[in-house]
């Protein structure tokens, strides 16, 4: 059985806590929450109010569903004391701390976990990644406009925008400059950017869009490009379309709760490995 803090306890959290607590293979030790925790059916002795006290409670995993802050202000000393599962990957766009948290992953002998979450065909971008037959990835994604926490100019363009009567493209470009942008809201991005190792985030492609028709769900498009074929005179190609049944002015839809849930149970294997797993 596995001792795990969850970090964060807003709609994943929640749906997470009450997952683990009926699952034999974990056991929940601790909840952080940067506001405070008012569900009452909570045990009170599981509410750890100062995070800074987390190496008190001896976990085996500690799963951050709260923001990419967490891992830039934590993510070192986690991977000290514990296995470590990132729910907002956005954060890993940061160079320097990506390479740190790999190097204290190497040298405490922890693992960092990437739940795939609403990415689809992980596993099939790896094996391509690492063949170098990888040759390019775009990821669109469309949600409704009050699903988006946006940042800095890209908040600014999306507040400019008065009347709702057509979709619009907030962003197109490398991953890495959309992280910060919309760190809440493209952490699918970054998945991509991780699973495709010979590309990363420089080189995979995002492409950002507010469609007010979208009141129901979340669109996802992934587009994989292969080597191409001389004698066909064409590249491989593979277009995927994730449709995600989500309420209007959520950040998470539904089936990605359930796809979180399951690379969790992946953390149960005993395989050795370092550095960073999409799972």
């Amino acid at each position: 059985m596995k001792r795990v803090g969850i970090v964060g306890f807003g709609h994943l959290g929640k749906y997470l806590y009450n997952r683990l607590i009926n699952d034999p293979n974990f056991k929940v030790v601790f909840i952080w929450n940067r506001s405070p925790i008012k569900d009452e059916s909570i045990d009170k002795e599981l509410i750890l109010s100062n995070l800074e006290d987390f190496k008190n409670y001896k976990v085996d995993l500690i799963i951050e569903v709260a923001h990419p802050i967490i891992t830039h202000d934590y993510g070192v000393r986690f991977l000290q004391h514990s296995n470590y599962v990132i729910g907002s990957p956005t954060a890993l766009a940061n160079q320097t701390l990506l390479d740190k948290l790999i190097s204290i992953s190497t040298e405490f002998r922890s693992k960092i976990y990437v739940p795939c979450g609403a990415f689809w065909g992980a596993n099939d971008i790896k094996k391509m990644a690492t063949q170098q037959t990888l040759k390019g990835l775009k990821i669109t994604m469309k949600k409704h406009q009050t699903s988006l926490k946006l940042e800095g100019e890209l908040k600014e363009k999306l507040e400019r925008m008065k009347v709702w009567d057509s979709s619009l493209i907030l962003y197109e470009g490398p991953v890495r400059d959309l992280c910060h942008l919309a760190p809440n809201n493209v952490n699918t991005m970054a998945v991509g950017a991780l699973s495709a190792l010979n590309l990363g985030f420089d080189k995979v492609q995002a492409c950002l869009i507010a469609d007010p028709n979208l009141i129901d769900k979340h669109v996802i498009e992934i587009e994989v490009t292969g080597p191409f074929n001389e004698k066909l005179n064409q590249n491989f190609k593979c277009t995927t379309v994730r449709s995600n049944p989500a309420l209007i002015g959520h950040v998470t839809g539904n089936q990605t709760y359930d796809s979180f849930y399951y690379s969790l149970l992946e953390t149960l294997s005993e395989a050795k490995s370092t550095g960073i797993t999409v799972c």
